[in-house]
């Protein structure tokens, strides 16, 4: 039997929490361990259980989400505990606090039972996950903020199929979709994304995603210029 999905809950609001968790633990594969009111908190539970996944509000007392996911991101010994932002907030300077700050995810706090947990799956997986709407919300910033430091170590470094990968990523498409489209083998695909991860210095497939929307090569809409 496979090992469930072990998660930690941080959020302020003890209904938010109380309504949170068996959602998440509907199915049986997905259990949360621990639950925590602030990000200091959440955070000392973090180093103590080490889980797979972190649900993590954004406003909090104490600790916010962006700087308790700072800490959790910049500690080696946590490198597999992956962090998923859950807010009522979509602001665009959240989502590219949580993502620059090294979320792997970024869910709205309206999102169904079934995307909570498929969000949760995805993110253990090693995929990085933002909803339609935080996607709209990353192409808005990138649209109103004009050139970034992103802008400056460009794509004229990567070959034409590493291009092609990262606009798959930047579309939303997981590794397995991208290898269906392009033709590759599924352990292809992920090589070619490891690559793409040391090439471009990301962290992750989310600051992949940032970069592909911030380089243009994926514009409004999840269509490629190339």
């Amino acid at each position: 039997m496979t090992e469930p999905i072990r998660v930690v809950l941080v959020d302020d609001q003890e209904l938010v929490r109380a309504g949170l968790r068996p959602l998440a633990e509907r199915d049986g594969d997905i259990i949360v361990i621990a639950e925590a009111a602030d990000g200091r908190a959440g955070l000392s539970f973090v180093r103590e259980l080490r889980p797979d996944i972190v649900l993590m509000d954004i406003r909090m007392p104490v600790m916010d989400g962006i700087e308790a996911t700072g800490a959790i991101v910049s500690d080696a010994e946590l490198d597999g505990v992956r962090v998923l932002m859950l807010t009522t907030f979509d602001e665009d300077e959240n989502v590219f606090a949580a993502i620059r700050t090294g979320a792997a995810g970024y869910l709205l706090k309206d999102v169904s039972a079934d995307d909570l947990r498929g969000a949760i799956r995805t993110v253990a997986a090693g995929d990085a996950l933002l909803s339609p709407s935080v996607t709209a919300a990353v192409m808005r910033a990138v649209a109103e903020g004009g050139p970034s430091a992103a802008d400056d170590r460009g794509l004229e470094g990567l070959t034409e199929r590493e291009v092609e990968v990262l606009s798959g990523i930047g579309r939303g498409l997981t590794n397995d979709e991208i290898a269906a489209e392009l033709f590759l083998s599924p352990a292809t695909a992920r090589t070619y994304v490891s690559r793409l991860l040391t090439r471009l210095d990301a962290r992750d497939r989310a600051a992949l995603i940032v970069l592909a929307y911030e380089t243009g090569l994926v514009r409004p809409g999840g269509r490629s210029p190339r």
